[in-house]
């Protein structure tokens, strides 16, 4: 499974998933910790959909959790009802004026026609029909944003009194992906594509391979790193506006958020940790330490 798969699994607020940085500590889902003079911030890298049942939470993960007093989210998914997403995706993912068939090269509107019903998602804009593609095979697995990391813990937080924040809201992921230019719309559909015609060499569905067990694993110095260099030379722009720069206004916030003594938790997809522009590299770059503790 490519980048460009992977970075759909949710959709809006569950936009983006990713792998974590080399060298698990254990077997489970990365974590760090990152200290200032009097605080302290844990990072955890998210699968935004999993399968129901999934056994993801450790005692590192719960000893971190229970010390937080802010929890800190991606988004509000908890605020992502059907027609609210229905509102941010007609204002956003619609194209009232020019087809998605007229957008395409002949042979990809092809391809694209043997994948789905192109009447059904014509009226899209190039980006909202490549996620709901990519969406499609994971989520007929049986993997669900209700069993996701991110909603299962906005909903424990919630219900234990903590104090929730979130970086964006729906709106704000939506407008992103709106304000990627035609090009750069094209290429993240046209390699959705051509992946979904392509046999699979991993997948988000349990076992031997699979996208889940090597989060679940902690197997992310194989993976992670990969990912994040195939993103960044196939679609710089891509990279540049899902990731970068949303991690550097991510790294602010968290820096003033450690000027104050307490313990937060930040648990955003994991592709937010990979590589020097990950959370965790840019926290170590502005002098704080940070330590994988998972």
């Amino acid at each position: 499974m490519s980048w460009f798969r992977r970075i759909a699994i949710g959709g809006f607020a569950v936009l983006l998933w990713g792998l974590g940085l080399a060298g698990a500590a254990d077997a489970a889902p990365a974590l760090w910790v990152v200290k200032g003079a009097n605080s302290e911030i844990y990072l955890f890298g998210t699968l935004h959909a999993l399968e129901p049942g999934a056994q993801w939470r450790t005692p590192a993960y719960d000893a971190a959790y229970a010390r937080a007093t802010t929890v800190w989210f991606e988004a509000d998914l908890q605020g992502g009802d059907p027609q609210t997403v229905g509102r941010i995706l007609a204002r956003y993912g619609v194209d009232p004026t020019r087809r998605l068939s007229e957008k395409l090269p002949p042979d990809q509107v092809q391809a694209l026609g043997r994948q789905v019903d192109l009447a059904r998602i014509d009226h899209l804009r190039p980006w909202a029909a490549a996620m709901m593609l990519s969406m499609q095979p994971m989520l007929s697995r049986g993997a669900s944003v209700e069993a996701g990391a991110d909603l299962t813990m906005t909903r424990a937080a919630r219900g234990a009194a903590k104090t929730v924040r979130t970086f964006e809201t729906l709106e704000d992921q939506a407008r992103l992906f709106a304000g990627l230019s035609e090009p750069v719309e094209l290429r993240y559909l046209s390699d959705v594509i051509r992946e979904r015609g392509a046999p699979r060499r991993l997948t988000l569905h349990p076992g031997e391979g699979s996208l889940e067990q090597a989060w679940l694993a902690g197997d992310m110095g194989r993976l992670g790193p990969r990912l994040i260099g195939d993103m960044r030379a196939e679609n710089p722009d891509f990279y540049e506006a899902l990731l970068k720069r949303r991690n550097l206004a991510w790294a602010d916030a968290l820096t003033r958020e450690l000027a104050d003594p307490g313990v937060e938790l930040v648990n955003v997809g994991a592709l937010h940790m990979v590589g020097p522009d990950g959370l965790p590299a840019l926290m170590a770059a502005r002098g704080f330490t940070v330590e994988r503790v998972q």
